[in-house]
């Protein structure tokens, strides 16, 4: 650790990388070395951390039926794992803040290893349920970190490029999932989707102890805040249930019961020294507070988009898995050519513009979808699909460039934990909806040619909905303010000593 003094006259304590003392030409290629690891570690994870959450999915029958579960434990198999990694994301990235951002990424590589080792020979409902638990632990752990450590290497002029890089792997990872989960399901078994995630996981922790010697922490020796992690877990807990239980009255109650508790956690975080989540980074930045704002948005209106699109394809156009996969595939591809340059032009150019535009691009596209029929033309969904594709691309990266830029590098596992917990609970709300709309249109029926009409009257509101929410968080992108690197919080000054 170094001092650095602050305008105020006061010291701190600011992390510094251990490297062998050397000439100034192979500092360079060290850290150039170091920055080459660090991206390729965080791309690896960054995508087998989300396929392995959307690729579930479509093995739910397979699983099911192998066990023979009730629809009601079969929803678990998927809740319990979104659950699990909400709950965790943000007091993982602030334990990542005090004891060592690098350390708590190899323990979630490996934690997330091995339970997906274990899910290969899984022999009970009970079982598979807790050991996806423990997946969404080690999911947390990576998640909370992954975007810190990048952060902290890649300096602002070239730290858009390289999220751009690492969205593009989550993005696919998310995209690609559902399409070879089908194909892995069908051809090799259920059980090769975990199986996959082994030797991906044996060999980024194999890089990280090999080559990866620096160590980044934020606030050494400060008190993690257990209480209020407890408070927050559950909070995120009842909501999380509550939109899986939409909509029923139940589901409500315990939203808002969930609501309250939020609420109560903030009250709580404010009065403490040493907070597991500073409620100043959402109070005093507005850049932080406006871009987790408008990435909730975005994942709320778009992530059930290749869900409803795979059953519309299956159902209403009569193509098979393969092939509607084959189709789907097209989002992934265009965001994947599309993220890195966006986080190209979000070193250049305002981030928020960048995002504003992905946004609105992405509104676009779900606006196009209101109007699919049973007669649409594959063409007409192709071109939506692109422009989807196009929009995810040109928000993810720069929104997420926004958000790291925006707070000291202390707070860099915090901010981390926080944008991934508004992934989390954009994907509960967006498929919270379309359950909610199937329920009240389609209500408790098998998806059969008589009911296609209804079908389709559903994907017309919840496209609706979505562009709806998308709209909106154009705004919420546009009103954020100019983006400027490693934005102060104020933090008292009991709270600094307590945490050095």
């Amino acid at each position: 650790m170094v001092k650095e003094t602050k305008k105020n006259g006061s010291t701190a304590e600011v992390p510094e990388i251990s490297r062998p003392s050397t000439a100034p030409d192979a500092d360079t290629r060290d850290a150039a070395i170091e920055k080459r690891i660090v991206l390729t570690i965080a791309v690896l994870a960054g995508f087998i951390t989300p396929f392995d959450g959307s690729a579930v999915n479509i093995a739910l029958p397979t699983i099911g039926a192998e066990f023979h579960m009730t629809a009601i434990a079969l929803s678990w198999v998927a809740t319990a794992y979104l659950l699990s990694s909400a709950v965790f994301l943000v007091p993982f990235g602030k334990i990542a803040d005090i004891y060592g951002r690098k350390k708590i990424f190899l323990y979630g590589i490996a934690i997330f290893s091995f339970a997906s080792l274990l899910m290969t020979m899984v022999p009970s409902t009970e079982l598979l349920i807790v050991i996806r638990v423990f997946q969404g632990l080690g999911s947390a752990m990576i998640f909370g970190t992954g975007v810190a450590i990048v952060t902290t290497v890649f300096p602002p002029g070239e730290r858009g490029k390289a999220l751009g890089i690492y969205i593009t792997a989550v993005y696919l990872g998310l995209s690609l999932g559902p399409f070879l989960g089908g194909l892995m399901t069908q051809y090799l078994g259920w059980r090769s989707i975990f199986f996959v995630n082994v030797p991906i996981g044996i060999t980024t922790v194999v890089i990280v102890l090999w080559k990866l010697k620096g160590e980044w922490t934020g606030f050494r020796g400060e008190k993690f805040d257990l209480a209020g992690s407890v408070l927050y877990g559950a909070a995120v807990v009842t909501v999380m249930y509550g939109f899986s239980s939409l909509p029923d009255f139940k589901g409500a109650a315990f939203i808002f019961v969930g609501i309250l508790g939020v609420l109560g956690f903030a009250l709580y975080e404010l009065r403490i020294p040493s907070p597991v989540l500073d409620i100043r980074l959402l109070t005093q930045n507005r850049i932080f507070a406006f871009s987790n704002l408008a990435a909730l948005i975005n994942y709320s209106a778009t992530f059930a988009v290749t869900f409803l699109l795979s059953l519309d394809l299956q159902y209403t156009k009569g193509f098979t898995p393969e092939h509607a996969g084959f189709i789907l595939i097209a989002q992934p591809v265009v965001q994947a050519m599309v993220s890195p340059v966006a986080g190209r032009l979000s070193d250049r150019i305002e981030p928020r513009i960048v995002a504003s535009a992905g946004m609105m691009l992405t509104a676009t596209g779900l606006f196009l979808l209101i109007f699919l029929t049973e007669t649409t033309p594959l063409w007409h969904m192709v071109l939506t699909l692109l422009i989807l594709g196009a929009g995810f691309g040109l928000f993810s990266s720069p929104n997420t460039n926004a958000i790291m830029s925006s707070v000291d590098k202390r707070f860099y596992g915090v901010a981390s934990g926080m944008n991934g917990t508004m992934r989390l609970l954009g994907q509960m709300l967006s498929m919270g909806i379309a359950m909610m709309i199937f329920a009240v249109v389609i209500g408790p029926v098998e998806i059969t040619p008589e009911y296609y009409s209804q079908f389709i009257l559903s994907l017309h509101y919840a496209f609706i909905l979505f562009t709806v929410f998308c709209t909106l968080g154009i705004f919420a992108s546009l009103v954020r303010g100019k983006s400027r690197p490693a934005v102060s919080v104020s933090i008292p000054e009991a709270g600094n000593k307590k945490g050095r």
